[in-house]
């Protein structure tokens, strides 16, 4: 059974002129890393907010584990651009949130996984830490954690590196894979920089007109276990070069 589907969803904006999204269909099946691949402004980010329940769809269905999204709770955690760390929470407490939300734990359990949160994302030591002594890439990291402690199999990542320098970016890149490769959770992931999506994704789905009537699914001939070096296989290299020209195209039109 497949995680997500999206059955003939539509949506628009009050006002817009047009849908954002027309009769859009697609699926993710369990364990997979899709990067979402798009121009700004194409509607990625209202797919997320349809997902995670922040819009609600004018027609079409939106499935969970085979279930509607609607009144479920905690089956997708979102991660935006932003961190949004609160910086008058310690970072412990900040990644404390989605346990207290939930309920059900004792503050000795909470305090317990929220240390092997950040142990599983080198930030150990960094519990009693405000967010504004981390780095952007380790704010970035505790920010996934938080994400992670959410308990949901189905993870959405909004550009979370868009605002890193480009040698954290990379860095950051290779450390989601591993976590990724390590949790058995599936990761929509969008962005809008082509060799990110090469890198990261198992498929990447292509916006290629909009409104979004369907993504186009791209397969990526890398093994799992890739490295920087492979985006520059011929093969990969035909492929930037396929997207850099669709993506082009959707600019100029």
């Amino acid at each position: 059974m497949s995680i997500l589907d999206f059955d003939h969803v539509t949506f628009r904006y009050p006002g817009d002129p047009q849908d954002t999204l027309e009769h859009l269909s697609f699926q993710v099946q369990p364990g997979a890393f899709h990067c979402l691949l798009g121009v700004s402004g194409c509607g990625k980010s209202t797919i997320f907010r349809l997902i995670n329940g922040l819009l609600r769809p004018d027609a079409g269905e939106i499935r969970v584990g085979g279930e509607n999204i609607t009144g479920l709770r905690q089956y997708c955690g979102y991660m935006p651009q932003k961190d949004l760390l609160f910086p008058w929470r310690s970072v412990g407490r900040n990644l404390a949130l989605p346990l207290e939300i939930r309920g059900g734990l004792s503050g000795t359990e909470i305090r317990n996984r929220v240390r092997e949160a950040l142990a599983s994302v080198g930030l150990e030591g960094c519990i009693d830490k405000k967010p504004e002594e981390l780095s952007g890439g380790m704010r970035q990291r505790a920010a996934f954690a938080r994400t992670m402690l959410t308990g949901s199999n189905l993870l959405l990542l909004d550009e979370p590196f868009s605002a890193l320098d480009y040698l954290t970016r990379i860095d950051m890149q290779e450390w989601l894979r591993a976590q990724w490769q390590g949790s058995g959770k599936t990761i929509l992931f969008i962005t809008h920089d082509v060799e990110e999506a090469l890198y990261l994704s198992s498929d990447i789905l292509v916006v290629t007109d909009t409104p979004i009537r369907e993504l186009s699914r791209i397969p990526v001939p890398l093994p799992g276990s890739r490295t920087r070096r492979d985006l520059s296989r011929p093969e990969i290299v035909e492929l930037r070069e396929a997207l850099l020209a669709a993506l082009r195209k959707q600019v100029i039109t």
